[in-house]
């Protein structure tokens, strides 16, 4: 209760100096103050002052020399003395995978663009620490580190183009044209173009891998290379990270895969990455403590920012990813502008994400997660989103990722792994343009629940389609939407839809439907147009003023 009410407080605050026409750019201190859970800001790594210029080992930056060996050097040479600043000056600096230690800062100079060759023969197949999965190097990685930085205005170009599939839906025909002079293999239904047949064929080796009981090497892995495409940047139980400044560029796969963690900052960080890009996520967080992401530009050919977690190392082990900020980022691209999920198994609370941009996404707002690897998503808080031309949903709560588009009606035994989302506060959300204003699909074992919409203006086709859901709340929200029904409620309770407004003159407005609906509580102006699919009790609906 003192969290909602701070809550409140703050979109009151915010309302108030809007209506006046005051309008305060907010600091990041400003927003981890204004978090509604205990957060604080922390200090910058505190790197060496020694200097490291990759020139002096040798590095070449003509495009053409295989530097991998010089920046790895320079990076090694640097942690033995006990760390320092690694510099790479204006120049186009071709290399292969490098690996980052502690106390070390990679700063690219303006101008440098550090591209990572296409050439997967580079790449080799590894085991990471503490794991028994066999990977593909990342362009970039860090296992177990202590304060790392990567900074600088410079670019970091992973060539995931030589890496990833292309569905030919998401190409013009000039494009797919083009593409197909590239050379590459298609799928069967030459729907689908790989970069090699290697790439097409992986997933299946990788399977009668898996079955052929041997005990398995790094060399076994290597048909399936070119299949098994490494994240970009990929940071696996690091503590006190700084990333800022840097541009991310053609990705093979998640552009920033930061893994469990721990005092994570990610400031004015740009991604760019082809809508088409298969599996092209921008900025993805997965599990983890104390994580900031402020001021950044992204564009995605998957998620924009999105937020995983799988099982636990922390003692709290119902929310392997907690307490984590996001300001002032702005989404132009991607599946989702703000996501969670799909694998929510670990458990995520204490989110707070406010004033950002979410532009062409083709979800706004986008929580996901389906059983057997669903988690409990808890205390997430979003507030000054601002949305335009929005395909899809602009808000979407869904538990059946990637499987059927129709409600299941049966209820399954509840688990560890069955997606539960609880206690979200959304407020402050304007939107022009969608497809579909909030869509919310719960599970008939598990419904979505505690769900509380505030000061919200939504613009879209189709209004609101709520099924399996319990305890949502709306105070001052309007939908304008062109499609009947504004609201579809299916198997439903606790519904308080009194501080809901529309401007449409249909006459079915609300359309209620299942046996389970209860408790739906509806402004007095409501009433007459409301179609059911079945008579209604009359303690399922309660009129109020």
């Amino acid at each position: 209760m003192k969290h909602l009410c701070l809550f409140f407080c703050l979109i009151s605050f915010s309302a108030a100096g809007y209506a006046q026409g005051i309008v305060h750019e907010r600091s990041l201190a400003d927003y981890v103050h204004a978090a509604p859970f205990s957060f604080s800001l922390w200090e910058k790594p505190v790197i060496p002052e020694r200097v490291f210029n990759i020139v002096q080992f040798g590095a070449r930056p003509d495009g053409q020399t295989l530097n991998t060996h010089f920046i790895q050097q320079a990076i090694d040479s640097c942690a033995a003395a006990g760390g320092g600043v690694i510099v790479v000056p204006p120049g186009l600096w071709l290399t292969g995978p490098i690996t980052l230690r502690s106390h070390i800062e990679l700063h690219l100079d303006r101008g440098a663009i550090l591209l990572f060759t296409p050439d997967h023969s580079q790449y080799p197949i590894i085991q990471p620490p503490r794991s028994s999965s066999f990977v593909v190097a990342s362009p970039i990685s860090g296992y177990d580190l202590e304060d790392v930085a990567i900074t600088g205005e410079g670019i970091i170009d992973g060539s995931g183009d030589s890496w990833r599939p292309v569905k030919k839906e998401k190409q013009t025909a000039a494009q797919w044209k083009d593409l197909l002079k590239k050379g590459g293999v298609l799928s069967d239904n030459g729907n689908m173009w790989w970069p090699t047949a290697e790439a097409r064929d992986g997933e299946q080796y990788l399977k009668q891998l898996k079955q052929s009981g041997k005990k398995l090497t790094a060399a076994d892995f290597l048909p399936a290379r070119d299949y098994m495409r490494p994240y970009m940047v990929l940071l696996v139980r690091c503590k006190n990270v700084w990333i800022e400044g840097i541009t991310l560029k053609n990705s093979p796969k998640f552009a920033l895969y930061p893994n469990y963690c721990e005092q994570v900052m990610i400031k004015d960080v740009k991604v760019n990455n082809e809508w088409w890009a298969q599996n092209g996520d921008g900025i993805d967080i997965s599990g983890g403590k104390h994580i900031i992401i402020y001021r950044c530009t992204v564009n995605a050919g998957d998620d924009g920012i999105c937020m995983k977690s799988s099982p636990s190392r922390y003692a709290d082990s119902s929310a392997a990813l907690q307490n984590v900020l996001i300001a002032d980022c702005i989404v132009y691209h991607g599946h989702g502008g703000f996501v969670i999920g799909s694998n929510t198994d670990g458990g995520i609370k204490n989110i707070y994400v406010t004033n950002c941009d979410f532009i062409n996404t083709d979800i706004g707002i986008r929580i996901k997660s389906r059983r057997g690897s669903g988690g409990w998503v808890r205390d997430i808080y979003i507030d000054r989103i601002y949305m335009h031309d929005i395909a899809h949903e602009a808000i979407l709560f869904d538990t059946y990722y990637e499987q059927s588009s129709s409600i299941d009606t049966l209820a399954r035994p509840v688990t560890a792994e069955t997606p539960r989302f609880t206690d979200f506060h959304l407020s402050d959300i304007q939107v022009r343009g969608a497809a579909s204003a909030i869509v919310m699909r719960g599970l008939p074992e598990m419904p979505v629940e505690r769900i509380f919409f505030t000061d919200m203006h939504l613009q879209a086709d189709a209004g609101m389609q709520l099924a399996f859901v319990k305890n949502i709340a709306f105070r001052n929200v309007e939908i304008k939407n062109a499609i009947s029904p504004l609201i579809t409620l299916e198997h439903a309770a606790d519904i308080d839809l009194t501080g809901f407004s529309f401007s449409s003159t249909s006459t079915s407005q609300l359309v209620i439907s299942g046996t389970n609906c209860s408790q739906i509580y509806i402004p007095a102006s409501l009433p007459d147009r409301v179609i059911q699919s079945e008579p209604l009790k009359p303690e399922q609906v309660f009129i109020r003023e």
